[in-house]
């Protein structure tokens, strides 16, 4: 007596395969959602125009057409998604110019993240052009591991790996080519 004939077997395979089939479809749109972010800004603000004192002193002056404010996350930060201007300011009063097509203030670290056709100037004329680059807000330096192009009234020069007060007075930079006047 046979129970099964050779056209039921596949039949019996195919039965528990739909079951899992449809048990990962379930659990695979579980896993989607656990990958997508669920958090949005506390705050939502377009033309800003900040200005950082100290002691009476303005610091710096931010200015972005669109900035979003993460505050109530775990690490919190405030993004700039269609770029900043910013004018920092020393004791003395001379400036130093930063803009960015992108950027995003890390709260905890007190880093800005700046990316996309990056541009700082002085105002003695030495300029910095890059992809990327950092600003630690607590030392006022800058630094990137990014490919860069320094112009100053010594020359231009080309590297990749750089780091710098934002004054420009103190430069340290790697792998640097490019014809650059001794003193």
């Amino acid at each position: 007596m046979t129970f099964f004939s050779k056209n039921s077997i596949p039949l019996l395979l195919a039965v528990p395969f739909c079951f899992m089939v449809i048990a990962c479809e379930s659990n695979f749109r579980d896993v989607q959602k656990m990958g997508i972010s669920e958090f949005t800004p506390s705050g939502d603000a377009d033309s800003i125009n900040l200005k950082y004192t100290d002691s009476g002193r303005i610091t710096a002056n931010l200015v972005s057409p669109k900035m979003l404010d993460y505050a109530t996350v775990e690490f919190p930060f405030t993004e700039f998604p269609k770029g900043i201007h910013l004018t920092l300011f020393d004791k003395n009063g001379k400036q130093t110019l930063v803009v960015a097509d992108y950027a995003v203030s890390h709260k905890a670290t007190n880093l800005i993240d700046l990316q996309g056709h990056v541009r700082i100037s002085s105002q003695s004329g030495d300029l910095l052009e890059t992809e990327q680059l950092y600003y630690d807000q607590k030392n006022e330096w800058f630094f990137t591991e990014k490919r860069f192009k320094f112009t100053s009234t010594k020359g231009v020069s080309y590297g990749e790996g750089i780091d710098f007060s934002k004054d420009f007075k103190k430069v340290n930079s790697q792998k640097i080519s490019g014809q650059v006047q001794s003193e």
